[in-house]
């Protein structure tokens, strides 16, 4: 006799219901078409292997993950797990990298921790380890996160210095051509392919952008703005007044203002110069503006549309606005700008009348920054960086001096050349001193960047890496011709065994190596 039990429920025990999960699955740009797709794919299939159903998708695609910002589906998955309006218990992730490439990991384990104290666990579905709290997933974890930054910083590092050799052949990378100009497409062999307008961008990777002439009216207005500020001393409201009564428009189709033609007047791309680097947004970080000794730049790259004479002419006159007033007459004219406008920057002291350009004031007062401290503005963005690299620059004749002392105490000769502020050192090696300062990154961990000067091919470059507070060297490297591939190199507190292994505390060892013996002496 078989005796069959039932019961109300239908369910078998052998298939418990499943759990509800989300997914979020983000693709870094626009061009990676399948991304999302392959990661989708990925985490369906993990989720019929571990009993999981996809109830929600939150999907961010051709979205950077260095921040959270403009990632608006992860900022709509975090705003739900805060305002506890989820319907599922677990988060199902594609890998580390694709939920974030932070800079610091702690930020990183800061949004998971925040889906765990909601109760959702996450799960990473293509790692190779099991996200289940222990020490090993831990630290495996850890180290994910921080190669997805790293791989963020190094590629920053690689296109930067891609960016930098493109600029010195005379590429143009970005940025509206201006009034006048124009941007032409050209092959790798520098054949022209035809104009890019407003918009438009080349598809082709080899391919590359330079300037030219617009159209031949255009040319003719700037060449007559350039006339009648440099020969006629008409102003840049003057100027700007005429041209909105010619009916002529600007390049983005807009009445002339004062700035508009200011630009015109100081940019070098009229007298045919690349010029790239005046700012900074790397890492999504903070736009800075650079020294202008840290900008990269190609003389005759284009063909310029005034000559050299008359765009320094521009420039002079320019500059001799704030040399006949005094400090506390361009200190007042600036509270002025300040009190008509609520607020300071190079622009907004462009646009005004009568008044020094946002360039004089650098140059009286060191920086924007120091001239509206005097006035009491707070701009609220950190440009202290600019104070450290003007007083690093004047250190730079100090530590070059020491190391010549050094080297003729050892019993070596060194002397500075004039034509490029190399050393030559026994009159058979060649030598460069680069300063580098020190920058902090948001989790307190020091970081250097060397720019080193490829195009004069010298033996050795010593380089200062600077301390946390920029007034005294931390340490040196030597570095010989064969490590200088790079122009820009970014170190930090340990950067491995090929680059460390020419670190050291002081400059003695290569004093030493300086000093001249007999040659009986040396072979004894």
């Amino acid at each position: 006799m078989v005796i069959e039990w039932t019961t109300d429920d239908d369910s078998q025990p052998g298939n418990p219901p499943k759990k509800r999960a989300a997914e979020y699955v983000r693709m870094s740009t626009e061009h990676q078409k399948y991304s999302t797709d392959n990661q989708a794919s990925e985490i369906r299939a993990y989720a019929e292997r571990r009993g999981f159903e996809i109830v929600r998708t939150y999907a961010d695609e051709g979205k950077s993950g260095l921040s959270v910002d403009g990632r608006a589906s992860l900022q709509r998955l975090l705003a739900d797990i805060d305002s506890n309006n989820i319907d599922f218990e677990a988060l199902l992730v594609y890998d580390v990298s694709r939920l974030g490439r932070w800079q610091d990991t702690d930020e990183a384990a800061y949004h998971e921790l925040r889906c765990k104290r909601a109760g959702i666990t996450v799960h990473y579905c293509a790692e190779q380890f099991e996200n289940d709290g222990t020490i090993s997933s831990s630290i495996i974890k850890t180290v994910k996160r921080a190669m997805a930054g790293e791989y963020s910083r190094e590629l920053s590092v690689k296109v930067f210095a891609g960016q930098c050799r493109l600029i010195s052949l005379g590429y143009r990378q970005g940025g509206a051509p201006g009034f006048g100009l124009r941007r032409m497409l050209v092959d790798e062999r520098g054949q022209q392919k035809g104009m890019l307008e407003r918009g438009e961008h080349k598809s082709i990777a080899t391919d590359r952008v330079v300037l030219v002439e617009g159209p031949a009216e255009e040319v003719a207005v700037v060449q007559e703005i350039y006339h009648q500020f440099v020969d006629g001393q008409r102003s840049e409201r003057t100027i700007a007044e005429w041209l909105n009564s010619e009916g002529i428009l600007s390049d983005l189709g807009r009445r002339w203002t004062r700035g508009a033609v200011h630009q015109i007047l100081i940019n070098d791309k009229y007298a045919g110069h690349n010029v790239w680097g005046r700012t900074s947004f790397k890492l999504k970080s903070k736009h800075v503006r650079n020294d202008p000794a840290d900008w990269i730049r190609h003389d005759q790259a284009f063909p310029a549309i005034v000559s050299q004479l008359q765009f320094d002419q521009a420039r002079l006159i320019i500059e001799q606005r704030s040399k006949r007033l005094s400090d506390e007459e361009m200190l007042a004219q600036l509270a002025r700008i300040l009190d008509a406008s609520g607020y300071l920057s190079g622009l907004i002291i462009d646009e005004f009348d009568e008044s020094p350009s946002s360039s004089a004031y650098r140059s009286r007062f060191g920086s924007l920054l120091r001239a509206y401290a005097l006035v009491g503005f707070d701009p609220a963005h950190d440009y202290r960086y600019l104070e450290i690299n003007r007083a690093l620059r004047q250190l730079h004749p100090t530590i070059v001096k020491s190391v010549i002392e050094g080297i003729h105490a050892a019993g070596g000769t060194a002397v500075q050349m004039l034509e490029s502020d190399a050393l030559l050192i026994n009159d058979e090696i060649s030598a460069s001193v680069v300063i580098a300062r020190c920058k902090l990154t948001q989790g307190g961990h020091r970081r250097w960047k060397i720019r080193l000067e490829q195009s004069r091919q010298l033996d050795l470059a010593i380089c200062v890496r600077m301390d946390a507070d920029n007034s005294k060297p931390h340490d040196f490297y030597i570095l010989p011709r064969m490590t200088l591939a790079e122009s820009v190199m970014r170190l930090a507190d340990h950067n491995g065994l090929s680059l460390d292994a020419f670190r050291f505390d002081t400059l003695d060892g290569l004093f030493a190596l300086t000093e001249r013996v007999p040659v009986r002496r040396q072979a004894a």
